[in-house]
């Protein structure tokens, strides 16, 4: 199964036995929508939800951390979903969390993750089916086994390169953090790629070429290692999946990022362009 599936794709092999699909949708909790509850409304057929923010370590001050390994994979065994099936995860967000579906399923192991092109808002613009309520899960087995793809606020500024998805006004400071507590601005060295300038309006990734021309203009090189970074480790996923996609897997992810970093009062910030 290709990393990135389309619609069509996914319409022709939603009865194959091995696949799961996953909706992983998640919003600020300033916009009011709640992932879960429109996923009870509306869905892709047999899709389970992924709740990345309730699955997470609640002892870190930081937001939705990754949760522990034997928690995550006792989370996808309730949900049906096994480390060998092969995965597919959509979203109906604007933050574009399929990619941290994605990770979080490719960091305790599973190895046969794709996103879905577009997602749930282009589902249901070609007027495909959808379902409403929360269907039984099958039984499943998940064995969680953690990739060292993830850094620690100690390793970021090691990092040979580091990438930051917020948009250009959070990254430089000039707009407030909307947490609390979070000081504006970057780690001193960043570089700036905001993660919507990944997709298209129809919420389908860019062409490999322009996902190419984007990290070159960020001054990132999208073949060599690199630590993603966002908000809350959430829209940085869309980067590590855009390389990906150009055939790098050693980009990790900075998991607290700019929620962990920008509210210690220890840790240099930076403002401006960077």
């Amino acid at each position: 199964m290709d990393s990135l599936v389309s619609t069509e794709w996914l319409a022709q092999h939603l009865a194959d036995l091995d696949l799961r699909v996953v909706d992983s949708s998640w919003h600020m909790p300033a916009t009011g929508r709640s992932g879960r509850d429109e996923y009870r409304a509306a869905h892709i057929p047999g899709a389970v939800f992924l709740d990345i923010d309730a699955l997470s370590d609640r002892s870190h001050p930081a937001p939705h951390m990754l949760p522990a390994a034997e928690d995550f994979g006792a989370a996808m065994g309730r949900l049906g979903i096994g480390a060998g099936d092969r995965i597919v995860v959509y979203d109906n967000s604007p933050l574009r969390t399929a990619a941290r579906g994605w990770f979080m399923l490719r960091h305790f192991g599973a190895s046969d993750v794709a996103i879905l092109d577009g997602g749930m808002q282009k589902w249901v613009a070609e007027g495909r089916t959808v379902e409403g309520g929360d269907p039984t899960a099958r039984a499943a087995r998940f064995e969680a086994v953690v990739r060292p793809d993830v850094v620690a606020k100690a390793e970021v500024p090691s990092a040979a390169a580091l990438l930051d998805a917020r948009g250009k006004a959070r990254f430089e400071g000039s707009e407030p953090d909307p947490r609390p507590g979070v000081a504006p601005g970057h780690v001193p060295e960043a570089r700036n790629l905001p993660y919507a300038a990944l997709y298209n309006d129809d919420g389908t990734f860019k062409p490999v070429a322009e996902l190419r021309r984007l990290f070159a203009e960020a001054g990132v090189d999208p073949a060599a290692p690199f630590v993603a970074s966002c908000g809350s480790g959430v829209t940085a996923n869309s980067l590590i999946f855009a390389a990906h996609l150009l055939g790098n897997d050693s980009a990790k992810l900075y998991d607290g990022s700019w929620s962990e970093w920008g509210s210690d009062p220890e840790t240099p910030k930076a403002l401006g362009p960077a």
